[in-house]
């Protein structure tokens, strides 16, 4: 095994990452921040506050958008234009991996694997847990099934007022 000496003057960049966990969360947003400012000003053919006769609307203001990463959860400032056409490509292509994920997931659980090991898989994959399902739909699951499939003559009757 080679021992690496880290030459004076450079940065260990392993250690900086080892001792700051948020540094790289922070880097991405940063980064994805940026990608969402240039995305809106490619939309407006203009810089924000630029006075241009070939512009195609105006700002205005944020909306807060949690994307979750591989990093952690990211908060967001999404731009928004005045007329509301503004959609940004950056959610879309995380909105088709998501859905993709959620297949596998599903598939998991129709071959058989156990709630708690795609639960497990699932943390592992994304960095965070996620909540069961709702109480209320955890409760509804015996009387559900069979409301649903009583006969019509079975229905109740409106009362006249």
């Amino acid at each position: 095994m080679t021992n690496r000496k880290v030459k004076s003057g450079t940065i260990d960049v392993k250690a900086v990452l080892a001792e700051d966990g948020e540094f790289l969360r922070a880097l991405a947003r940063a980064a994805l921040q940026e990608v969402l400012e240039a995305e809106m000003t490619e939309a407006l053919s203009a810089e924000k506050g630029e006075r241009t006769a070939g512009r195609l609307g105006y700002r205005s203001g944020y909306y807060d958008r949690t994307l979750i990463t591989r990093v952690g959860k990211l908060e967001l400032r999404v731009p928004q234009d005045r007329a509301g056409r503004f959609s940004t490509e950056l959610f879309e292509r995380y909105q088709r991996s998501e859905r993709a994920l959620v297949a596998a997931l599903a598939e998991m659980y129709v071959q058989g694997v156990s709630t708690r090991k795609v639960k497990a898989i699932t943390e592992e994959l994304c960095g965070h847990s996620f909540a069961g399902p709702p109480r209320s739909a955890r409760s509804t699951s015996g009387w559900m099934p069979a409301w649903r499939n009583l006969p019509a003559a079975r229905w109740p009757k409106p009362s006249p007022i």
